[in-house]
């Protein structure tokens, strides 16, 4: 039975990885600051450990992440899904506020609750991270500096993490999904609408048009590659990072 932290998983695809590795009969830890989610999802999985933790705070995360190796018993499987869009705008337009918190939770959280979860991975038997970054790790992403900035940055991360770890039987691969359907992307489509004074829809139609399958990554399908990774059918993969994107192109 592996046992599995997944960070900001009250919803959307860290919902769905909840939900995927709890069929695979795994013991299972998230956090989240959105309480209501984390209950539900606490009541949806049974035996699921939760608790609330604003990823952009070092403190909370240093309370976090002891906690979730406590009530696992140890820890097999990290994944760094933690992450937020930040701001639509111009670099000039961006402010240092809005830059420094993007920062801090899709790169310095991540940073910080791996190296506080590696102790207990070299004692796990086949150690596994998974970190999401995006399709924006792999290109420019005009008007969005800070989240591009950060999703490349979690690529090298994730590929150094493979370097230094690979000797204690830790592998380490990064996810780059593309334009996944939710509530978060529909903000993105809106920001880029506002800032090129076009309509919703052609945004939406913009985005479709850079990739050869006309469609939204599922968050599910995004859930079963970790689950994949995580796996011994996955034990020659590491330091990649993993496109899910329909074929994209560009952002």
């Amino acid at each position: 039975m592996q046992r599995v932290l997944i960070t900001a998983a009250a919803t959307g695809i860290g919902r769905e990885m909840v939900r995927a590795f709890a069929a695979t009969g795994a013991k299972i830890f998230t956090c989240d600051i959105d309480e209501p989610a984390l209950d539900a999802l606490a009541r949806e999985i049974p035996g699921l450990g939760v608790t609330i933790c604003d990823m952009s705070s070092r403190a909370q995360i240093e309370t976090m992440v002891p906690q979730a190796i406590d009530a696992l018993g140890g820890l097999d499987v990290l994944i760094n899904n933690a992450g937020i869009a930040g701001p639509t705008a111009p670099v000039d337009a961006v402010t240092p506020d809005e830059w420094d918190r993007v920062m801090a939770v899709n790169i310095t959280g991540m940073f910080d609750v791996t190296r506080l979860a590696i102790p207990a991975l070299k004692q796990s038997r086949a150690g596994v991270i998974i970190n999401m970054s995006s399709v924006a790790g792999r290109f420019g992403f005009l008007n969005r500096s800070p989240y591009a900035a950060s999703k490349w940055a979690v690529v090298g991360f994730t590929k150094t993490l493979a370097l230094e770890l690979g000797g204690n039987g830790i592998r380490a691969n990064a996810i780059l999904p593309g334009a996944v359907a939710g509530e978060r992307i529909e903000r993105v489509f809106a920001g880029r609408a506002r800032i090129a004074n076009i309509s919703l829809d052609d945004a939406r139609a913009e985005s479709m048009a850079s990739q050869s399958i006309k469609a939204m990554v599922d968050p599910k399908d995004i859930a079963q590659l970790a689950v994949y990774l995580a796996s011994d059918a996955a034990k020659a993969i590491s330091g990649q990072a993993i496109p899910i994107d329909n074929d994209r192109q560009r952002a």
